[in-house]
């Protein structure tokens, strides 16, 4: 009888990225509790955890920790997706503390940066005041940020598609929309870009070329 090898793989896949599976774990425990909470006091509860300038000004540390143990809107499967498919694999790549650095990054700094370009466009009047309590809450700025540094892990000529399909994907919302978060997500994959110190020695760039023969047989 041949037992099938599926679930061994998957669970040894998970543990190869030990920080990515927890940070996934914790957002579906926080995602489970958003949907027992009542839509105003949602709000309240998830604005009191934002990275918006209110926040920042009063307790930067406990936002920025917090804003990105949370998902708004409530939607965990498709961050499970994004999370096996992109911080898992820059994770085994870098290694957790590596690829951490590279999320941190992102999240932090990103945030700052867009909070920054926002509090400008308020002082200048391009904004409304109370867009200082504008909610900011996620993971989307660490995972721009992974995405990223994951353009040093593809063999050229390929990485220059994939930068390119990146910079169009996060850079068109940035012209059309031109909100503070599409500013942020786009900070985000230079940041990663910028991380290029951290990937030196990782191995070899993957080649889909290689990939791709290899599954021909």
């Amino acid at each position: 009888m041949r037992i099938d090898g599926t679930p061994h793989r998957a669970g040894s896949y998970m543990r190869s990225a030990p920080g990515t599976y927890v940070w996934l774990a914790i957002l579906f425990v926080t995602t489970v509790a958003l949907h027992h909470m009542s839509p105003d006091f949602e709000a309240d509860f998830l604005r009191q955890r934002s990275t918006n300038i209110h926040e920042l000004s009063n307790d930067p540390v406990r936002v920025l920790f917090t804003s990105a143990m949370w998902i708004d809107g409530g939607l965990w499967l498709p961050y499970a997706v994004l999370f096996t498919v992109f911080h898992a694999q820059a994770e085994r790549w870098l290694g957790t503390l590596r690829w951490l650095a590279v999320a941190g990054a992102a999240h932090i700094l990103a945030t700052l940066i867009s909070e920054g370009a926002l509090l400008g466009a308020i002082k200048r009047g391009a904004a409304p005041h109370s867009a200082v309590e504008t909610l900011d809450i996620g993971v989307s700025y660490a995972l721009a940020g992974v995405i990223g540094v994951l353009t040093y892990r593809v063999a050229s000529p390929w990485r220059y598609l994939y930068l390119a399909v990146i910079l169009v994907v996060y850079g068109l919302p940035l012209l059309t929309g031109r909100t503070f978060t599409d500013f942020g997500h786009f900070i985000s994959i230079l940041i990663g870009l910028l991380c290029f110190p951290l990937v030196r020695g990782r191995g070899k760039a993957w080649n889909p070329k290689e990939t791709l023969s290899a599954l021909r047989g």
